[in-house]
């Protein structure tokens, strides 16, 4: 198929930075400071210039396969959304390569069982993957707010129409089943963050960060793309520096 593109800035140790449905420099662009101690290194996942594109579908399975190499140099990994069911893949399979995990508002639903809002993100989610611009407008619309999309009241940006285009046919995050006991087994230092924004995403990351035995983040003000929020690369530099000092 292939291999996907890296493409680093920076200088000192590797954090490997693994994008979910918004590309790299939209997710990521708020910790470019951190280049002058760091070297980030940008993960484009298939589907994504200049990666090639999925040779059947957007595929978590297939994003921990692509992932494997790039964990041989033991780098921080630091992974968003739908990415972050790839990387926790990956991390599960050689846990002896990964320095630390950052997860942010990871899709994985089936953390809280009979939870009404986190199975409604399971449903809407899984459907606007399937259907795209043909899932429910209002149920379109929702998810796309969720998932931190620039939508309004009038007709979708077209950003944002061909987002959902190259995510239809993805493979349902609800499928994912990553190998918790295997990371927490490893005892890899873990950060979960999310940003206040929606209570289903709140009750998931609570329920990972109890499962790996992880650190706790919120910050607000940026949605689900909390890496963008005021304060959080402060945190996770504070957070990259502890695992670096123990």
């Amino acid at each position: 198929m292939g291999g996907i593109v890296v493409v680093r800035d920076g200088f000192g140790p590797e954090v490997l930075l693994v994008h979910g449905g918004a590309g790299p420099r939209t997710t990521w662009g708020a910790l470019a400071s951190l280049a002058d101690r760091w070297t980030l290194a940008l993960v484009h996942r298939r589907g994504y210039p200049p990666s090639p594109p999925p040779r059947v579908r957007q595929d978590f399975e297939v994003d921990a396969q692509d992932l494997a190499p790039l964990l041989a140099a033991g780098p921080h990994v630091v992974a968003h959304s739908y990415g972050a069911l790839g990387a926790l893949t990956a991390a599960a399979a050689a846990p002896g390569r990964v320095r630390s995990l950052t997860l942010i508002e990871p899709p994985l639903t089936h953390l809280v069982p009979g939870d009404r809002e986190v199975a409604r993100l399971a449903r809407i989610g899984d459907a606007v993957l399937a259907q795209g611009m043909e899932a429910d407008p209002a149920e379109l619309r929702e998810f796309l707010r969720l998932a931190g999309a620039p939508v309004g009241d009038g007709p979708l940006p077209e950003s944002v129409v061909a987002g959902v285009r190259r995510a239809q046919g993805s493979r349902p995050a609800s499928e994912a089943r990553p190998p918790l006991d295997m990371v927490r087994g490893a005892g890899i230092p873990v950060l979960v963050a999310s940003g206040g924004h929606a209570s289903a995403h709140e009750r998931i990351c609570d329920a990972l960060a109890d499962a790996l035995g992880g650190e706790r983040a919120v910050y607000r003000g940026a949605g689900h793309f909390v890496a963008a929020a005021p304060g959080f690369a402060e945190r996770l530099e504070s957070f990259l520096l502890a695992d670096a000092r123990g």
